[in-house]
């Protein structure tokens, strides 16, 4: 019938199943409604079935380690129908063309990042404003880095100590888990336009398979910073607990501005990557990225 179907088997204290006889359904989902599935639990088993219908659907299935934290990703071969097309726009992009792109991305980013500030601080952070217009082809001034290190020292007011790093003292460990859910996100989504995810604009890195979507992400970045924002200053929870991973699961729903519409964050990314493809084949030269300034 085209769901996702939850079972529970039988536990410790359970009657066993007779012959034939399967475990009590749980919940169904529409794979249809499905964006993304994250498996946390070693006691998990998913069918082939169930895997070949998420992939047919583009879902992105993200597998954890032991620590419960994003480790691996799922993604369909094919996502689209003219995918060798693009794969060429995407191959012969020319360098000048790729700097413009991540020049579009980087202003972007700086400009939510500052947006994102003023909600922390409650102050208008006329410097990052600056920055961002004045970011040039490919950022070659790195702004992109000078508005990071000041922003990373401002976004949690509560917290002045902080230091932001992969592997550094929580709360990392929260906008690590809400960078992973939204990399699957965006990964997804240029799967789906029949793009190559690593293939990237500006990161580049022989061991990451994904380098585009870590580019394209960057705009979106601060979505996921609020939610942390509202996780660690406002409930004063800064370690990864399932109450804690609920609010960040909200990410693909989290409603978002994009070209003066209000969209979920996940519908927000395909536009964005549609506007990748049409840059790479010459028939736009405006990247559209969401705006925090506009809600």
């Amino acid at each position: 019938m085209g769901q996702l179907v939850i079972r529970k088997p039988p536990g410790v204290d359970d009657l066993p199943l007779a012959e034939g006889e399967k475990a009590p359904i749980l919940k169904t989902i529409p794979i249809e409604d499905i964006g993304v599935v994250i498996l946390d639990c070693k006691q998990l088993t998913i069918t082939e079935g169930l895997l070949e219908a998420l992939m047919d659907n583009n879902c992105a299935v993200v597998t954890c380690d032991c620590n419960r934290m994003p480790v691996g990703l799922l993604l369909p071969l094919s996502g689209n129908t003219i995918q060798s097309e693009r794969f060429r726009f995407q191959v012969d992009a020319s360098l000048p063309c790729k700097k413009q792109i991540w020049q579009q991305t980087v202003q972007q980013k700086i400009k939510n990042q500052a947006v994102m500030l003023g909600v922390a601080t409650g102050d208008r952070h006329t410097n990052m404003f600056i920055w961002a217009d004045n970011v040039r082809s490919g950022d070659p001034d790195n702004l992109e880095a000078r508005a990071a290190a000041y922003y990373w020292r401002n976004i949690l007011p509560s917290h002045p100590e902080f230091i932001r790093g992969r592997d550094g003292e929580p709360p990392n460990e929260l906008f690590n888990y809400g960078y992973a859910i939204l990399r699957a996100i965006v990964a997804r989504a240029i799967v789906a336009a029949g793009l190559i995810p690593t293939l990237g604009i500006h990161h580049r890195n022989r061991y990451n398979a994904y380098c585009l979507a870590d580019d394209i992400m960057e705009p979106y970045r601060p979505y996921v910073d609020k939610l942390v924002y509202g996780i660690v200053e406002l409930r004063g929870l800064i370690e990864l607990t399932e109450s804690t991973k609920v609010e960040l699961l909200k990410i693909p729903v989290v409603e978002v501005t994009i070209d003066g519409v209000r969209r979920p964050l996940m519908i927000a990314v395909s536009a964005t990557v549609s506007s990748l493809v049409k840059y790479y084949a010459g028939e736009t030269k405006q990247m559209v990225y969401p705006d925090m300034a506009d809600g």
